[in-house]
């Protein structure tokens, strides 16, 4: 029997983020093969984690810059180790390589940090993104984390073409895996156009790019509500800040909603979901649960980025304010729109993101590197060299503050 040790960036929450659902489809899927799994991380506990003791997945904390996490490894022995995001690979990769040196290492990209943090910089400076905004600090750590994993997993086409054409990263230390949908559990029928009302939004407040579209919402918002005077916007989401709830305007229909109990609820009641994101990487949970439960919706070329594959978008993309406004308002009024853009989501979800499908093709590749372990690393040189010379770097800096604290603690 395998093992697996995850190694995550913070506590899974599948009802907070799609980064959450995304672990949660991870664990799941290496557990469905009878593997041991354990989630190992450094967060501290959080209001709305799961119990992964639900799904037999043991679980452990561990220390960052210390030889604990050593000791622990070695015991532990695993298999394969999974990386949720480069920060985690280079705070543990090197003690992993140390202990476990033929243990298969996983990437879990989440999404492409350095992407997502160049066009929020783009963003700032009120400019377009270009490719050289992506030639970052970040970008050179989490590319170099990638390299030295044996496989790193890509949710965004966009982003595996990215790596590709602009880093040259070789194609076969990358795997696309988007979220996966288990097609067998899409609800036989959700609300009709009548029984629905409203718009919605969804999304965690302390996501720069959904709080961000928060506030662009309230210039899209007094477009619609001006052809649509009864019209509410219910937004969505958990850990809302003082200066979210304070934008709070039941006069405007400009409702601040917070933590949702049931997503998939909320989704389903509103006619319409509304994702004017501006920057961001990745592709995003809010519209793929607006296409499981049937909700048409309007977004940007950010937010559809790498979701579509040119197959018909379940609802609009647009590129300005007014174009979003005029784009809800039509689908919302309009029977024959609503109902050609359930058909397109429908469309999507058997298309690319049956998780059977996806689920098979993730454990035959990671079977497949795995058998082939020496040759795949003989082909990936860079990776061997980043190992070799830069991961000395973090070793002994993450060795020097293991002595500071205990210094400090003998103190």
């Amino acid at each position: 029997m395998k093992k697996v040790l995850v190694i995550g960036y913070v506590w899974p929450e599948p009802n907070s983020s799609a980064a959450g659902t995304h672990m949660m489809s991870l664990l799941t899927a290496f557990k469905a093969q009878d593997w041991d799994v354990e989630f190992a991380t450094p967060a501290q506990p959080t209001e709305h984690m799961v119990n992964l003791n639900d799904y037999g997945i043991t679980s452990q904390s561990i220390a960052l810059n210390c030889d604990s996490f050593d000791e622990y490894v070695k015991a532990y022995n695993p298999d394969i180790v999974m990386f949720d995001r480069f920060m985690m690979e280079e705070q543990f990769g090197w003690r992993v390589d140390k202990h476990c040196p033929n243990a298969l290492k996983i990437l879990d990209t989440e999404d492409l940090q350095c992407l997502r943090n160049a066009r929020h910089e783009a963003h700032k400076g009120e400019r377009e993104f270009n490719h050289s905004d992506l030639l970052s600090d970040i970008a050179k750590r989490e590319i170099a984390a990638i390299l030295r994993c044996d496989l790193s997993l890509i949710i965004s086409s966009y982003e595996m073409e990215l790596l590709n054409e602009v880093f040259k990263v070789e194609p076969s230390v990358l795997h696309h895996l988007p979220f996966m949908v288990d097609l067998s559990a899409l609800p036989e029928q959700t609300k009709s156009y009548e029984q629905r009302q409203h718009f919605m939004t969804i999304g965690n407040f302390r996501h720069a790019p959904n709080w961000d579209a928060v506030l662009y919402l309230q210039k899209i918002w007094p477009l619609i509500r001006k052809q649509l005077p009864q019209a509410e916007l219910h937004i969505y989401g958990s850990y809302p800040p003082p200066k979210a709830t304070a934008l709070n305007n039941p006069k405007t229909g400009f409702l601040i909603k917070g933590w949702a109990d049931d997503a998939y609820e909320v989704m389903q009641s509103a006619r319409i979901c509304l994702a004017p994101l501006r920057f961001g990487a990745g592709i995003k949970g809010k519209l793929l649960e607006a296409m499981i439960m049937q909700t048409p919706s309007v977004t940007t070329p950010i937010g559809s980025e790498g979701m579509h594959n040119h197959l018909p978008w379940p609802g609009a993309i647009t590129q300005n304010a007014e174009e979003f406004a005029n784009a809800a308002v039509s689908i919302y009024t309009n029977q024959a729109e609503f109902i050609a853009a359930q058909k397109a989501g429908n469309e999507l979800l058997h298309t690319l993101y049956d998780k059977a499908q996806l689920n098979d093709n993730l454990i035959e590749k990671i079977q497949l590197v795995s058998q082939n372990l020496s040759a795949h690393r003989m082909k990936n040189f860079t990776g061997q060299m980043l190992k070799h010379h830069t991961m000395r770097s973090t070793k002994y800096m993450s060795q020097w503050i293991a002595e500071k604290n205990k210094k400090n603690g003998e103190k």
